[in-house]
């Protein structure tokens, strides 16, 4: 009886496992000042995909602007506060009441056309919570292997960087009472100490490598890996690349507002 209920439940959960991975993505359709792009919104984020396609259904995001166009990096929009905004006025503050918790997947990244989430910095918000409703569309630029290279000593250094200042945060009482002794020797020896131990760790957790089909993006179509674990990810552009890259391009204020309102409308493909 026991082996016929588990087969039963290994079943079940096939069936499911399945049917979830093979459900069909839901597209959205965002026209804009200057063109459409249709956006494939990713089922392994469900909480933003279904709040976005709710908000679309409502209307939410009709007649409210791009706000921010920096070229090479992204456009951001969905600020509540755009909707008939005063040229000259700052945007970015705005959301529904409420942010979208992190669904932050290794799968999905910053490469040209990615669909991700707005939020507060890391000070305010250190379980990176998304906005309720901003989001941006990366632009991004195209990157020679070299500069990835680059890019990833400079993360590992910063990522050690941190993993020392922690240790020796840690140790400072210690480190204290050596200085006060006069304990040169002493004090040396605990930081070599410190160091290697917090160079063990660092070890130990895995230095960051931008995998091989992330860097084929980065240097063809191009993105922007800087972001890439920081942000949720949950859609991506299928078409109407060209619309980024305009957008992208417009003239803009000191505060990346374009100086034209690029309005836009967004619509869930049925």
């Amino acid at each position: 009886m026991k082996s016929l209920l588990s087969v039963f439940c290994f079943v079940v959960l096939t069936v499911s496992f399945t049917a979830s991975c093979g459900q069909e993505r839901t597209r959205v359709l965002i026209a804009t000042t200057f063109g459409e792009m249709t956006v494939e919104l990713y089922n392994e984020t469900p909480l933003h995909r279904d709040n976005f396609i709710r908000l679309a259904k409502e209307g939410f995001y009709e007649g409210l602007l791009f706000h921010r166009a920096i070229n090479h990096f992204m456009i951001q929009g969905g600020d509540p506060d755009s909707r008939g905004a005063a040229h000259g006025q700052r945007l970015g503050s705005g959301d529904p009441g409420y942010q979208i918790p992190a669904e932050i997947n290794p799968q999905f990244y910053h490469k040209k056309g990615a669909l991700a989430a707005a939020r507060q910095g890391d000070q305010l918000n250190p379980e990176k919570k998304s906005s309720g409703s901003q989001f941006y569309i990366i632009h991004g630029t195209v990157y020679t292997p070299g500069q990835l290279d680059t890019m990833e000593m400079k993360i590992n250094s910063a990522l050690l960087q941190n993993s020392t200042r922690l240790y020796l945060n840690q140790a400072q009482d210690e480190l204290q009472k050596l200085r006060q002794a006069n304990d040169e020797q002493g004090f040396m020896k605990r930081i070599e100490k410190l160091q290697a131990e917090a160079d063990s760790a660092f070890q130990a957790s895995g230095k960051r490598v931008i995998p091989e089909n992330r860097r084929k993006d980065y240097t063809t179509i191009g993105g922007y890996p800087s972001l890439d674990g920081s942000y949720t990810v949950f859609g991506q552009v299928v078409e109407g690349f060209n619309v980024i890259d305009k957008i992208a391009a417009v003239k803009t204020d000191r505060y990346d507002r374009p100086l034209e309102d690029v309005v836009m409308k967004i619509t869930v493909l049925e």
